[in-house]
């Protein structure tokens, strides 16, 4: 199934950190973007989910045009993302681990995104404390607030609610920075697992083996353009680095 379900048309931030960045994320497929830091692909992503203001672009989810305002209107839209500072824009400062994890059942039954009171709080603590197991997270119970966390910790809150959501676009921006071995793991399997539901995900990563192990595809940015799009399957290591480094690049085909 080739089914277009994300779309971006030369997407431009203000700031020149990302310019005409143009691509497509098909049904069931991990896009993975390459690059230094500085690059501009977290910028690019922010852009898309309306962390930070584009001058110019286009996007698309399942045919239609989304005029993404603000973060609160990317949800409502069907997009979710994990956020690179975990710290500053991540998480609540004041909800504790299950709190933060419920969140999404909170904006999904209040039509202004606000505190309903609505919640099953035992459902919604059985179901924290579930993902609490699932991910080893280190905590004394899920009444232990989010930000007294280690950081790899708070992270798999974090990955825990997004996915919650059941976006039909996934932005995964650093997803396993912080987390040992076995987390890692988990949160790759919740990935494909995305993938595997038909959804889209795009994944931001510094770790060119996650970029590589992790990705259908991979598209390369230099100083906030696309240089290049590549199989994981054939692609090498060091010609990835080239790309990355600036010293090779082709055009991206618009229709991809």
């Amino acid at each position: 199934d080739n089914e277009v379900i994300f779309k971006v048309e030369n997407l431009t931030r203000r700031d020149g950190t990302a310019r005409n960045i143009s691509f497509e994320v098909r049904k069931g497929e991990i896009v993975g973007f390459g690059g230094l830091i500085g690059a501009g692909r977290s910028e690019c992503m922010e852009g898309i989910f309306g962390a930070k203001p584009i001058s110019s672009g286009k996007i698309y989810l399942h045919g239609k045009e989304l005029k993404i305002k603000d973060t609160y209107e990317a949800l409502k839209q069907g997009i979710a993302m994990v956020t690179e500072n975990r710290r500053e824009t991540g998480f609540f400062q004041n909800f504790n681990i299950w709190q933060e994890t419920s969140v999404t059942t909170n904006l999904k039954k209040s039509k202004l995104g606000g505190i309903t009171g609505l919640l099953n709080e035992k459902a919604e603590r059985a179901k924290a404390e579930e993902e609490v197991e699932a991910l080893n997270t280190k905590c004394s119970s899920v009444d232990q607030m989010t930000v007294n966390l280690s950081g790899g910790n708070q992270q798999k809150a974090i990955i825990a609610r997004e996915i919650d959501k059941d976006p039909d676009l996934l932005v995964a921006v650093q997803p396993t920075r912080g987390l040992d071995v076995g987390a890692i793991e988990y949160i790759h399997s919740q990935l494909v697992a995305q993938r595997d539901k038909g959804k889209a995900v795009l994944l931001v990563s510094l770790e060119l083996d996650e970029v590589m192990d992790v990705s259908d595809r991979i598209l390369v940015m230099y100083e906030g353009e696309l240089v290049g799009q590549l199989d994981p399957k054939t692609v090498s290591v060091e010609e990835l680095g080239l790309y990355m480094a600036g010293a090779k690049r082709d055009p991206v085909p618009e229709e991809v």
